[in-house]
Order: C-alpha cells, then structure tokens, then sequence
C-alpha cells in the first residue's frame, strides 16, 4: 500500500550490495498534465523488499511501470537519469509486450495456477513467447550488474537459468513471493519443466513456507528425477539449497506509528467519523484470491445471525486497484459494488452504515490509523504467500487490543497461530469468528497478540533479509566445498597420470546407475556394446584387475558379463568369482528371516503400484523404480520402519537405497567383499566408483591414497563426485587408451 525510499536497514558499505531484480521498480512513473511523476509502488514485495533497500547501497531493477512507446526520447533519458539518482536501473517493455507478458502469461496463466484456481488459467503459446522474451531482457540487465542478484517472484521464474547461461558465476537467488502449488496442479503447466530447470539456474531458491518448498522438491523429483538431501539438491556441478524465508515486516515502523503526531490526527478523526461504533478492517488488493466476496457473504451471515449488533458494528472495505487490464478483474469489481450495495440495501438505517467501502491504496498515515482504531481485522484470503496486512495489524496493536480473524490458508497463518484461524470458505466458521472476535475478553486479547508481536520483533523484515544474504552466502560456501570434490576435467589429468604409471591396478566398478542410468525395470538396464567393449577393454590390460562390485544376482552377471574377463560380485557382496573360476558364497546359511519378512514386503508392493519384490539368496529386495515418486517415498520410510520394529533382536541390515530398500544378511556387504581383491596385491592403482548407499560400504574400506567416484549428488565418503554415469565412461574411456606396460595385476588372488 505505500513504500519508503528513505528506509535504512544498516550504513552502506561498498561492495556489500545486493541487486534486486523484480517485474517492478518501487516506484511507478505514471504520466500527469506537467510531466512524468513517480510514485510509490503497492504490493507485497514492493511493501517487503522495499524497506530493506538502500539507494546508496543497492541496486533495483525492474520496469518503472509506463510502456517505452509511450516515451519521447528526451522523457526516456530524463527518466532513466531519475531512477539512477535514487539506484534503480529501468528494464523497458513496450505496450504490446505489457500485454502478452504481465497482463497475459504473468496473470492470466501463472497467478490462477500457483493460486490454485487452475480453471482461470489460459495457457496461451503466445503468452509464453513474450514471458520468455521478456525474462531474456531482464537477464540481460541484471547480468551487467556486478555483485549477488536476488531475483524475485513469479515474473522472473527464467531469469536464473538465463543468467547461467549467459555466463554469470557470482551468487544468484531467486525468492517465490506467492505460493507453490502442488505437483497435481503444477503439472497442468505446459511449461512445467522450462519453470523448474530456470529456478534451479539459482544458487537459493525460497519461499514463504515449508509447504511450498515440499511442493517445490516434489516438482523437481519427478520432472528431473533428482532427490533433495537437507533441501539440497545437486544440478550439474552445483548444489542449490531450498529453503523457507517467512517474510517479515518493519515491525517499529507500525509498532510505533502512533508516535507520529498525522496518524494520531487520523485516528481521532476517523473516530469522530465512525461515531463509537465497533470496527471490523479487511484492506487488500482487489484480486480474486483474496475472498473478498466470501467475506462479505460471512460478514452479512454474522448480521443475519447477530442482529444485537446492527447500529453498533461497521465493516471497513479497503481494495486496492489491481490489474484493471484483466477483465476477470473489472468483473470483480463490479461484484464487489453489488454485494456491498446488497448489505447496505437490507440493513442500512439512517444512523448506521454497515460498511465502509474505500476503492483505493491508502497512504501510510491513514492505514496505520484504520490499524488502530479496528476492533477486529478479518484477513481471509482464500490462498494467499504470506499475507503482510494480518503481521502489520498485529503490530499495530500497540496496548495489546484488538483481534486477528485469519485464513488458515494464508503463508502467515503458519507464525499468527493464535490469531482465530478459519476456513475462507466456511461462511458459517468466519461468521461465527468475528462473533466470538467482538466478544473476546481484553486480557485474551492482550495475551494472543504479545505472543504474536515477540514473534513478529523478532522476526522482522530486516531480520528476513539478513537470513536470506546470509543463507545465499551459505550455499555458495557449499558450492565452492563441493566443486572441489567434482572430479574436473583437469584433475582427469591427474588421475590419467597416475593411471599410467602404475603397473598394477584395481578397478572396482558398481554398474546400475554408475556404468549406466538406473532403469525402470532392472532386467532392461543390459549393458549395450559400448560398455561391454570398455569394460574388455580395461579387463585386456595386464596390469588390470578390474572387479564388477554389482547388487546383480550370480546368473545375470554370468549371462551379461562373463566373457568378459572380468571379476564378479553378486548381491552386494554375497556371492564373488574370479574371472573364469567359480562362485563362491560369502554367507553360511540360508536367512530364517526370510520367510518371516517376505510377506510384509509384499504387502507394500501391493500399496505401491508398480513396485515388487526381488528375492536372492542372501537378501530381499522391495524395488520402487517405476512408483509414483511422492508415493514411493512415504511407502519406503514407512516400510523401513516396519522393518525395524518386526526384527527385534534378528540380525539383518536393512538398507534405503536409490529406489529399493533391501533387506540382507549383516555380514555381507560390497566393503566385506572389496577386502578379498585390497588385500590380494600391492595396488600400486586403485579406483573404486559407486552411485548409492550400498556403495559407501566400498568407499569406507579403501585405503588412503586411493582414488573414489561418487557418480551423482549427495553426501559421500568418496574423494571425488561425478554428475553422471556417460561422465565416468567417459574417463574409463581415457585411461583404457593408456599405454601400459609391467606384470599382470592381482594374480595373487585365490
């Protein structure tokens, strides 16, 4: 509803400046009679981001509000010369642009859709083409801006993977201010995965919620397949962290609004208009997701319900002027007038007047009046971000009197929990809400908000942005942590020449999801020509011993594998083979506790369709490769947990692996199995590579001086981590074009 220029958060420094990049500028350039004039922009982001930015220390880009065909030249310069004078810089749309990309795609598309009104969107390929076009121009400009960019909400959603690619390597975050929805709505999006890989671009993405962050890793697992580890998730040779920010406001500035001598002046005289009468406030924007007509449906049922309250109580109606362009939103409007016209028509008296109905943005002085002087505040939207208005009411409650009315849909609703939280579509619970507001006793009053209030001190706008610069400095500590374990193409170097000088080497290789991407089913993961070629190839070498550490039972590895010369080992580390010889067992006896679990895997293979249960002979194995991914994870943590309490005081290892969880004798393991061919020679080359848990077990037991692959994100014991399984054939690749020379390796092993 206002912004403050002048807001300070601390003394700027050089060098210590964020870039903000967001659809609009804090000022609005709007044309009058004798010129262009700026004024302060409404909303969220501008009321949020705009009273932690500094002119002096930080840089704001946006559109300034005006279309560019609508400039002169001179105006243009004259403009842009301003914005620079208070630290903005101007991202220039035409009308035609304005159209197609704000007023279509922006809000015509992504605003019902994130919103959860999936039958207002139109997904319009021209749309999306300007949304595109105009998400490249604003990269363009925030690229020439030296230091970190914080991008901001659902305008600029391509930005940070543009940014990427145009080269830009300095920290990047991208903060959603709206809700994320839900993988069954997101996915109605066309664009749904375009969305996604340019969020991922940043080095931080957040949101108001943990709900919507769940939403979020949700969308990522199942459109790129990638699990979060600690809300981490690993693109490439980046880590990007996913994290809840609730927004917080400039509590002091509402706090102690009643200090300035034009708001006292307000409230007395909004007092003296109001006649002692019991005020109930709901101020918004004019949009649809507000609930705004579902309020006054409410607020009619209470005075249908509660006529002791007629004459005595009035229902102040702020809307803010919203994307007039919109005709869904001239058509709100006019709905808005009508029930307004509706209630005054049934209860108006000459002395009372119901409601109070203001259509316009109020500056700070008459809001932070209205603040006060509300008995209650009733901040129902039906999906909302965050919801500032309901944090800075309670601000405003300055003696501690005064009630919040909330929806529980709303981002804030998740710190205001003892605000009186209700369904906004439940006219009977908000009518009964405000009953109960108007009846509540002082000392309730003051005891809800002074636990909301500590809240809100302590969690602060300005607190909220020195988490989020923090947090972006955080991540890309990590980044830099984790880019030195990626195994580079220069460090291949290093690892090629160590290669080539030893004259005996081990080479011990996982295959599923190492040597090739994990498949929906395992029988279709076959090794094609390339890998059985490689792995010939490396095996052929005399100074080789190249051993298949697989979670394979004996007769695939055989069927696949054994003319290959190379070592096996099955099941994890259950059965082993040299090349040529024999299997050998690693397990005495046959599993009790197979009879006694089989079933219980079986009946979660009949909770999640598409998954089954593989049984070897020292293991069982519940796959979920081909399961819905929200479902096979809740499925998977569930099942282990049944596991563990029905094996007591039964000696079995039960492990979560990538998409299986496995049940196995305790004894057997790849680290168990790896000792057999460690121990046989001295290595003067060991390489071990691995995609999963089963694999740290190999990881752990190698000696110092050895070279590990992790292939994939997460967290390791492998010296090195690789992005995929093409990558590391690809190195396999290279040192099999090694020349070697010296004795046959490992043929000491029996």
């Amino acid at each position: 509803m206002y912004w403050a220029l002048t807001s300070v958060v601390v003394p700027p420094k050089r060098g210590e400046g964020m870039r903000i990049v967001a659809n609009r500028l804090p000022v609005t350039v709007v044309r009058r009679r004798d010129g262009l004039r700026y004024q302060p922009s409404v909303g969220g982001l501008a009321t949020g981001v705009g009273a932690v930015f500094h002119p002096g220390r930080d840089v704001w880009v946006g559109w300034p509000g005006i279309p560019v065909d609508r400039l002169t030249h001179e105006e243009r310069q004259a403009l842009e010369a301003e914005l620079a004078r208070r630290g903005l810089r101007a991202v220039h749309l035409t009308e035609t642009e304005v159209e197609a990309y704000y007023n279509g795609f922006c809000n015509r598309a992504l605003w019902p859709l994130f919103h959860y009104f999936p039958s207002y969107a139109v997904y319009d390929p021209q749309g999306w083409g300007a949304y595109c076009a105009v998400n490249a121009r604003f990269a363009e400009a925030a690229a020439e801006e030296e230091g970190p960019l914080w991008i901001h909400d659902y305008h600029l959603m391509l930005v940070p993977r543009l940014l990427r690619d145009r080269g830009v390597r300095g920290p990047v975050g991208f903060f959603l201010h709206i809700p994320f929805p839900a993988w069954q709505v997101f996915r109605l999006l066309p664009w749904r995965e375009e969305v996604v890989d340019g969020l991922l671009g940043a080095d931080l993405v957040g949101f108001h919620t943990y709900d919507d962050v769940l939403h979020f890793l949700d969308a990522v697992r199942r459109l790129r397949g990638a699990e979060a580890h600690l809300g981490r998730v690993g693109v490439g040779h980046r880590v990007v962290r996913v994290d809840a920010f609730p927004m917080g406001i400039d509590y002091e500035r509402f706090a102690k609004a009643l200090q300035r001598p034009e708001v006292r002046r307000d409230v007395e005289r909004l007092r003296g208009e109001l006649g002692g009468q019991r005020v109930i406030l709901c101020v918004d924007r004019l949009d649809y997701t507000k609930g705004i007509p579902q309020r006054l449906v409410a607020y009619d049922r209470f005075l249908a319900d509660h006529p002791e309250f007629h004459g005595k109580v009035t229902l102040v109606l702020v809307t803010v002027p919203s994307r007039t362009e919109v005709r869904r939103y001239t058509s709100l409007l006019r709905q808005v007038q009508e029930m307004v016209a509706g209630i005054e028509g049934r209860y108006a008296t000459f002395g009372w007047t119901p409601v109070r109905y203001l259509y316009r943005a109020l500056p700070f002085p008459v809001l932070a009046a209205l603040y006060h002087v509300a008995d209650v505040a009733l901040v129902t939207p039906l999906r909302d971000g965050m919801n500032l208005i309901a944090k800075e009411y309670v601000a405003s409650c300055a003696d501690g009197r005064g009630v919040l009315v909330l929806s529980e849909t709303a981002g804030a609703a998740r710190e205001l929990s003892e605000a009186l939280l209700v369904n906004p579509n439940d006219v009977e619970e908000v009518a009964e809400a405000l009953h109960r507001a108007l009846g509540m006793p002082e000392e309730e009053q003051r005891r809800r908000n002074g636990a909301m209030q500590a809240r809100l001190r302590a969690r602060s706008v300005q607190v909220w942005a020195r988490e989020w610069v923090e947090a972006l400095g955080q991540v890309r500590q990590e980044q830099d942590r984790l880019r030195r374990k990626w195994l580079s193409p220069d460090r291949w170097e290093i690892l090629r020449g160590a290669y080539a000088r030893a004259r005996t080497r081990l080479l011990l290789l996982d295959y599923d999801g190492t040597l090739v991407e994990i498949g929906d089913r395992p029988e279709r993961a076959i090794p094609d020509p390339p890998v059985r070629r490689l792995l010939a190839q490396l095996s052929a070498d005399p100074c080789n011993r190249v051993v298949l550490v697989s979670g394979r039972d004996p007769d695939t590895l055989d069927r696949w594998f054994g003319d290959l010369g190379v070592d096996l080992v099955a099941e994890h580390g259950a059965w082993v083979r040299d090349s040529g010889g024999p299997w050998e067992a690693q397990w005495s006896a046959q599993p009790e506790w197979k009879a006694k679990l089989r079933p219980v895997l079986e009946a979660y293979a009949g909770l999640a369709p598409g998954s089954w249960v593989e049984e070897k002979t020292a293991s069982l194995a519940w796959h979920f490769r081909a399961v819905d991914p929200a479902l096979a994870a809740v499925r998977a943590r569930e099942l282990v947990t049944t596991l563990v309490q029905l094996s007591g005081i039964t000696p079995i290892g039960i492990l979560h692996g990538k998409r299986v969880v496995e049940v196995r004798d305790p004894a057997v393991g790849k680290g168990r199995a790896a000792r057999r061919w460690l121990a046989a020679a001295r290595w003067e080359f060991v390489l071990a590579a691995g995609d999963d848990v089963t694999d740290e077990e190999l990881f752990a037991v190698l000696p110092e001086g050895t070279h590990s692959v992790r292939v994939g994100f997460g967290p390791t014991q492998a010296a090195w981590m690789m992005e995929a399984p093409h990558r590391l054939r690809a190195l396999l690749e290279q040192l099999a074009g090694v020349q070697s020379f010296g004795t046959p390796a490992g043929s000491e092993v029996q």
